[in-house]
């Protein structure tokens, strides 16, 4: 049995795309006879408060499912001031050294990436002890930071570019969640190992019992972060409601924004329904028509993971994001594309559509291509046996 060791700034029970996909990628290496053990801090993921029942405790270590958990201390935070955030990064670095120093560190580890700051902690520290590092690349920091308008180009962003670079130098393989992402990371180290890791979900896709009563407007649903790079609140606003009315699931930053909105103009068609778990949003996303996936900007590299997860509940999707999944999208007919950051574009394709244009059939047929092309088993047999 191999060991290995998962290094994560996100796992459940936090919510979210990168929980989930560390959180499946730990359980389908212990499924093929890996011994993993996974390190995170102290969870706090999407609030920036360590959560209640793990509150006044410096680290704890459990066995979940046969995966060993440890999780550290950090100064947790999702305030919009850099200093902050920086604060709260750099005190997981320290917990990492810290567990470093005093821990048996397994030969192989695979080290999630971003944040930066983290990575490149583990990065520069375990090279030093000769371990193989394999890193998971699911976002392009700091370029994606440039392009949300987040980050500025000035020393500090220098920095942060030095920084990715020397973190894709000392790492031995990469794992990519798009081809954008690969293409980047060779255009820097052109000659080491690579593999395409799709955020692909493993869960059964509950089936629908219920029967929604007929509407004469599209259900359309975002279920997923509330954060800058969405752009959910910017929909609100920019939303043609003839033919739509909207529901949301979910929290981040933009929450309190959205909420106040809505409070605001109690007249338009928008429901908040707050968090979920990911079983009940799953049965709750089969009560509508539409899934829509938004983001502010084009971002290079970017493949938001709800588009594999609305493919296997047979959602059809409308996709407001350019790059990577426009392409993914089209390729497997899996819905509608507005160009990025066009909202005329977008409320003119929600114009042409009806309700009956969403039918039982078209789900069907979403559903068995992501059965087909999008199956978590099936990649996770082709990675495993290359760690």
């Amino acid at each position: 049995m191999k060991d290995i060791l998962i290094i994560t700034s996100y796992y459940p029970p936090e919510t979210g795309a990168a929980s989930n996909r560390i959180y499946h990628l730990a359980e389908g290496l212990r499924d093929r006879q890996f011994k993993v053990s996974v390190v995170t801090p102290l969870p706090n993921y999407p609030t920036g408060k360590i959560f209640k029942s793990y509150r006044g405790k410096f680290k704890e270590t459990t066995d979940e499912g046969g995966v060993k958990v440890h999780r550290l201390w950090i100064y947790a935070s999702n305030s919009t001031n850099k200093f902050l955030r920086l604060l709260a990064m750099l005190s997981y670095s320290l917990s990492l050294i810290w567990y470093f120093l005093f821990n048996d560190i397994s030969k192989t580890v695979i080290v999630q990436s971003p944040p930066l700051l983290v990575a490149f902690t583990c990065c520069t520290f375990l090279r030093s002890k000769k371990r193989r590092l394999i890193l998971n690349v699911s976002d392009l920091w700091p370029s994606a930071g440039l392009e949300l308008g987040a980050l500025k180009k000035n020393f500090s962003y220098s920095l942060l570019e030095r920084m990715e670079q020397a973190n894709y130098k000392k790492a031995d393989v990469f794992l990519g969640q798009s081809e954008e992402i690969l293409t980047h990371v060779s255009f820097i180290v052109p000659n080491k190992p690579k593999f395409l890791y799709r955020n692909f979900p493993d869960f059964d896709a509950p089936k629908s019992n219920s029967i929604t009563a007929p509407s004469t407007k599209i259900r359309m649903v975002y279920a997923g972060l509330l954060g800058v790079a969405q752009g959910v609140l910017k929909l609100c606003q920019e939303l043609d409601y003839k033919t739509v009315e909207f529901h949301i699931y979910g929290a981040g930053a933009e929450r309190g924004q959205i909420e106040a909105y809505l409070k605001a103009h109690p007249k338009l068609p928008v429901t908040y329904h707050g968090e979920l778990s990911r079983d009940a949003l799953h049965n709750a996303l089969l009560n509508y028509d539409l899934g829509v996936i938004p983001l502010l900007n084009r971002i290079y590299g970017s493949v938001p993971s709800k588009l594999f997860e609305y493919a296997k509940l047979g959602l059809p999707m409308l996709y407001f994001g350019g790059g990577e999944g426009e392409t993914l999208m089209t390729d497997h007919q899996l819905g509608w594309v507005a160009r990025a950051g066009d909202y005329n574009h977008l409320n003119s394709i929600l114009s042409e559509l009806a309700p009956s244009d969403l039918d039982a059939s078209l789900k069907a047929k979403i559903q068995e291509t992501a059965t087909l092309h999008f199956d978590f088993n099936t990649q996770l047999d082709v990675l495993a046996p290359q760690l």
